[in-house]
């Protein structure tokens, strides 16, 4: 039996990078899957080859920052699945941009994406969760959450914004039955990386390479599973070591 067995997991970002890989990961650990995404061509093609390989998945188009596309995504999965066992909180943007020529529109749609829409899918999630008696939310922040960097200070602000955001909630619900902690992931070698910068990331992080988000899947599952048990208010930084220099 998988650690996942029977447990009904939605994951936002979830028709590429981390978020596919995590799907595919828990699909075989017995989850069932809702996948969420702007990218429905993707998102699709990412259900298609869940329920290819005997897994129970739906996709549904969702921006995370509309509030009522949230709302309509957690009654549509509740309608397909009875209940919402886990939620990997991952949708996100990001962008360099020097602070000095950063178009205020530019900050308030990454941080609308990375902080605002975090917020919206939690609080939706926590008000099933409370339903149902437990839950584990896992958000995607990033050591860029805990450390700074030059040129991208919208993503940065915002990050460390779901690194605090999930202390609070894990002590707000600790009580419930409620688990809340984040990734923090690294360099990750995903379509939002260019690939002209991909080497010289690997030169900037301690163990030479990227990191994979197979790699970052099985952190997810870690933290949405039983495994991590005691664990809530955390945040788990998986990056190669960047964090450590």
């Amino acid at each position: 039996m998988g650690k996942l067995q029977n447990k009904v997991a939605l994951i936002t970002g979830g028709a590429s990078g981390i978020g596919a890989a995590t799907a595919r990961l828990f699909a075989s650990e017995g989850a069932k899957l809702v996948l969420v995404d702007l990218n429905e061509e993707k998102g699709k093609e990412v259900e298609a080859e869940l329920k290819a390989n005997n897994a129970e998945a739906i996709f549904v188009k969702t921006n995370i920052t509309k509030e009522e596309e949230v709302t309509a995504l957690f009654k549509q999965a509740a309608e397909t699945f009875g209940k919402i066992d886990i939620v990997f909180n991952n949708a996100g943007i990001g962008r360099v941009h020097p602070t000095h020529d950063l178009d205020y529109a530019e900050w308030r749609n990454t941080v609308n994406v990375d902080l605002d829409g975090v917020f919206l899918v939690a609080r939706e999630a926590l008000r099933s969760m409370l339903v149902n008696g437990s839950g584990s939310i896992v958000n995607t922040a990033s050591m860029y959450g805990w450390v700074g960097s030059p040129g991208s200070a919208a993503y940065n602000a915002a990050k460390g914004g779901v690194v605090n955001l999930t202390r609070s909630l894990a002590l707000e619900y600790a009580e419930k039955n409620i688990r809340i902690n984040a990734l923090c992931p690294g360099f990750i070698d995903t379509p939002i990386i260019p690939e002209d910068d991909k080497v010289v990331l690997s030169t900037m992080t301690p163990m030479k390479r990227l990191g994979k988000a197979e790699e970052m899947a099985k952190a997810v599952l870690f933290l949405a599973s039983d495994d991590s048990s005691y664990m809530t208010g955390n945040s788990l930084i998986v990056d190669g070591g960047y964090t450590a220099q």
